[in-house]
């Protein structure tokens, strides 16, 4: 199926050049609906732009979703250019173990910039542009937005932060018809964020303890989750934090922390 085909949509993923967003890009890209995508890294872009136009029409743009001038300006030309933005995806993120009594104002902040101010400005930016009624909305959570966890502190305030944020627009702009959710995912193979939280055989294997499912997920599993909270399948959902986790949530905060401990 073309870019052009009838029944195509216009996607925007921020933090769209790596991990389960870009997979998310990509399967999109794949079943013809035009794809843009933003990152900090010009090569990443460069590289995942390459990818995309040989399935569909792709756009991207290098802004940090910090600066709201930058995320405002690649949303105004993907409007310019597509239209309306049917499926907006807010995935860019930070995360890095550290205690609490060894992390830096500037760690900390860091990440809530990133992640929650990031975030918020991808949504908010993306306002003026969302099809009204049909836009859906998907932010990347983490099950530490609920459950404390060592040496996530900095992570876990920025996701809780995004929860709300997602379930006080799914309040506001459901009046115009525009659904907001996100997705908490579980561990991921091969992914920047898993290496860095489970850098041993030791920890991957404490980790897939924890996971009722016994395993971790593949970037298919969240990718399959994303497309169906942003499909019409899903139509009457708002307002969901949905866990993508194999169970691993069902364990509460201890069975994440004895994995975090390997």
């Amino acid at each position: 199926m073309s870019a052009e085909t009838s029944g195509a949509k216009t996607v925007f993923v921020a933090g769209g050049t790596s991990g389960i967003n870009r997979a998310i890009a990509e399967a999109y890209a794949r079943q013809g609906h035009r794809v843009a995508v933003l990152s900090r890294s010009a090569e990443k872009v460069e590289d995942t732009v390459a990818v995309l136009s040989g399935h569909s029409s792709a756009l991207g743009f290098v802004a940090d979703v910090r600066d709201a001038d930058a995320v405002g300006t690649a949303l105004s030309n993907v409007h310019d250019l597509w239209g309306d933005i049917d499926i907006l995806i807010s995935g860019a993120a930070g995360n890095f173990v550290a205690p609490a009594e060894s992390l830096s104002t500037n760690g900390f902040k860091s990440v809530i910039d990133i992640d929650l101010l990031g975030t918020f400005n991808v949504l908010r930016l993306a306002w003026p542009y969302l099809r009204k009624p049909g836009a859906s909305i998907l932010s990347i959570s983490a099950s530490t937005a609920w459950m404390p966890t060592k040496g996530q502190v900095h992570v876990g305030a920025a996701k809780a932060g995004i929860d709300q944020v997602t379930r006080t627009l799914a309040l506001e702009w459901g009046q115009h018809g525009i659904r907001v959710n996100a997705i908490a995912p579980g561990p991921v193979a091969d992914t920047e964020g898993m290496r860095r939280l489970a850098p041993t055989d030791d920890a991957v294997a404490g980790w897939t303890r924890a996971v009722p499912l016994g395993r971790f997920a593949t970037t298919a599993d969240i990718v399959s989750a994303t497309q169906w909270l942003c499909s019409d399948a899903a139509g009457y959902v708002t307002g969901v934090i949905l866990d993508v986790d194999g169970g691993l949530s069902l364990g509460g905060s201890s069975a994440i922390n004895a994995a975090m401990q390997q």
